[in-house]
């Protein structure tokens, strides 16, 4: 350890001067319990900052290529951002990296809560698991200290219930985190995902079936170096005027939760659309956080309704009503914010009032838990989606993907591909709140019926047989998240293009409008008042730089473990670039740090290509392209010209027409 040391400069307490990283990672062999910390150049970061970065780049060099997912080659990285606890705010965010058990190529999750912060304290900027443990644990790291610990007591434990065992134990050690997988991990579900902070969740790309196939339980960290920034006074100065923009945007008292649905049917009618203050987004998400999109999302077509297929005509106002988010803020007891977070978008709610919960107080469902479980599968119970949240927190699996899995479940039951007695009894028609729940408790138990669906939609066909594909609504493998690209074109061209397909979080309009990136970077396009949405179904350079340029930043983002609703709310407001450079002692310009955005992304990409993923495939299905278009509501007519569109995409990310990169 002494030599390591030496490469450091160090403060009176001995912490190491890090300007906004660690400068090493801990790799830990669940074999054999070897445990090697790794010296991570400056260089590096400077390619890849931290975060998703520094993980693309450490898997793509360190990890021999076509390992089974699920065996003991395949790594798991938990990764902080290169600003966590640099004194900035919003970049709590910490990422999972893996290969997918789901797609098959690059596997990465995205959180809030706790976990970033004391991944750093502990030393690191990263920690990697390889191997397989004979017999479950769970890892405990104190510092540069690491322990492996039998994990009998709390292996077939929920993921809440697993949490508070450890936290009892070790909280009085003072700071803490735990991340940790319930049992749809531990049956290694490929739409398993990773837990800490009481139900804050690294949710896709299957990274919780990847911790549960290497008997990894869960990760205890409490650390306590300190965290440097090289501009202290530069970052407290920047933190302080964002902070001061925050308090001051604030939604009138007069404007509710039933006035979203008139925004959202005005939002649909209007022709044209342009830059947007991101101080409104801010103002929403005090309010409401993701839940505003409950209603105001359904008349403009954002919400997909009956897996993929139906409208507002299949699910109107007198059912999507009953999800007015003030409904729901009306049980929170206190809002919930991540590590550094100054919006607080969460909330911790009282549901001593909805039957069958295992405690009194839960985190607010999301929007996408909501939608998944809501219109997707035609339930207007607003009491069972808190009743769903909780199984699918406590049982550790993505919500996103699971909502659409029983989607298409309930689809098969429709057609009469699958009947009840298939189903050992349940009779899944749609909107059945009894059988949803039963059918979820059997996917994460992997018992009964529930079995064929445990793994998603596209091992579901596998199952039960090509009749069944028509209703799979997948891409590359995973299940989209629940915005409709019918509605916003750009929205699609990431779900095919990014090397984690489906993903909602990567671009949209919206973001772009929001984000006002063009201020700063020369290549991106003015989004100018009075643009017409129609021209962003066109094959067009203006819609090729705009996705190009979302999915480079997004990138850096990532990379810096800052939050997308920062982001949303402005660069103009938030200052991402000015962050990284006052943390970091870099000079790097808006472009440089695109770049850095570009060659992540590309990484990312080419890690799939080496796993033999042809990224053409990944192309939107017919149904979520519009082919044929939908007969009624608001995106009647909408196609997307898909592949035409990819390869402009392609084109301003410097990639060859099929999507190859060129590093």
């Amino acid at each position: 350890m002494s030599a390591l040391y030496l490469l450091y400069q160090e403060d009176e307490k001995g912490d190491m001067m890090s300007n906004g990283y660690m400068g090493k990672i801990l790799h830990i062999n669940l074999t054999d319990r070897t445990v090697e910390e790794r010296i991570i150049e400056e260089s590096t970061y400077k390619r890849y900052l931290s975060g998703t970065g520094l993980g693309a780049y450490y898997l793509f060099n360190h990890m021999a290529e076509n390992v089974d997912p699920l065996g003991p080659e395949n790594m798991i990285g938990f990764m902080s951002g290169l600003l966590t606890g640099t004194g900035s705010v919003m970049t709590g965010r910490w990422s999972v990296v893996t290969k997918s058990p789901l797609t098959q190529g690059w596997g990465d999750a995205n959180c809030g809560g706790n976990l970033s912060i004391e991944i750093k304290k502990c030393g690191y900027d990263g920690i990697f698991f390889q191997g397989r443990s004979q017999k479950p644990i769970y890892v405990h790291i104190a510092d540069e200290k690491v322990r492996f610990i039998d994990g009998g007591d709390i292996w077939g434990k929920d993921a809440i219930e697993s949490e508070k065992w450890l936290l009892s134990k070790y909280r009085q050690n003072g700071n803490l985190a735990v991340a940790t997988i319930g049992p749809a991990g531990e049956n290694q579900s490929l739409i398993a995902g990773i837990s800490n902070d009481g139900g804050r969740y690294a949710a896709r790309s299957g990274v919780g079936a990847v911790m549960g196939s290497k008997n990894l339980k869960a990760l205890v960290l409490e650390g306590s170096h300190s965290i440097k920034a090289h501009n202290a006074d530069r970052t407290k100065e920047l933190t302080k005027a964002y902070a001061s923009k925050v308090k001051k945007s604030e939604l009138p008292s007069f404007v509710k939760g039933n006035m979203l649905p008139f925004m959202g049917f005005l939002s649909a009618k209007q022709k044209k659309h342009g830059p947007i203050d991101g101080a409104m987004t801010v103002a929403a998400m005090k309010r409401w956080g993701t839940i505003s999109n409950n209603t105001l999302g359904m008349p403009n077509g954002d919400n997909p309704v009956k897996n993929w297929k139906g409208s507002i005509k299949d699910y109107p106002l007198k059912k999507y009503r009953r999800l007015n988010p003030d409904k729901i803020i009306a049980k929170e007891t206190k809002k919930y914010r991540c590590h550094s977070c100054i919006i607080g978008c969460g909330g911790i709610c009282d549901v001593t009032d909805i039957e069958n919960m295992k405690s009194q107080q839960s985190h607010k469902p999301e929007y996408e838990t909501i939608n998944a479980f809501g219109p997707l599968l035609m339930n207007d119970d607003l009491d069972s989606l808190f009743a769903i949240n909780d199984i699918l927190n406590r049982g550790g699996m993505d919500s996103i993907s699971a909502g659409n899995t029983v989607a298409f479940a309930m689809e098969c039951f429709e057609q009469g591909v699958i009947s009840s007695k298939d189903m050992g009894g349940l009779s899944l028609e749609w909107g059945n709140t009894s059988a949803i729940k039963v059918l979820l408790e059997q996917m994460i138990y992997r018992k009964g019926p529930g079995k064929i669906f445990s793994d998603g939609v596209k091992k579901a066909v596998e199952r039960i047989g090509e009749v069944a594909a028509p209703y799979a609504m997948h891409i590359g493998g995973q299940e989209p998240g629940m915005h409709d690209p019918r509605m916003d074109p750009l929205l699609g061209i990431h779900f095919s293009a990014d090397p984690t397909p489906g993903r909602h979080t990567i671009g949209a309009t919206m973001y772009y409008n929001a984000m006002h990136l063009w201020e700063f970077v020369s290549w991106a396009p003015k989004v100018k008042a009075g643009s017409l949405k129609k021209d962003d179904f066109l094959n067009k350079k203006e819609v090729g730089l705009k996705t190009a340029a979302s999915a480079c930043v997004k990138q850096v983002l990532d990379g810096a473990g800052g939050c997308l609703f920062a982001l949303a709310s402005g660069l103009n407001h938030w200052p991402l670039f000015d962050y990284l450079n006052a943390v970091t002692g870099w000079d790097y310009t808006p472009d440089d740090y695109m770049e850095v955005g570009r060659r992540i992304q590309s990484l990312r990409q080419a890690f799939n290509i080496r796993e033999g993923i042809r990224p053409m495939d990944n192309l939107l299905i017919g149904r979520l392209e519009g082919t044929p278009p939908l007969k009624e509501g608001p995106l009647a007519g909408n196609t997307l010209d898909t592949e035409s569109m990819i390869k402009k995409h392609y084109e301003y990310m410097g990639w060859d027409h099929n999507g190859n990169p060129v590093l």
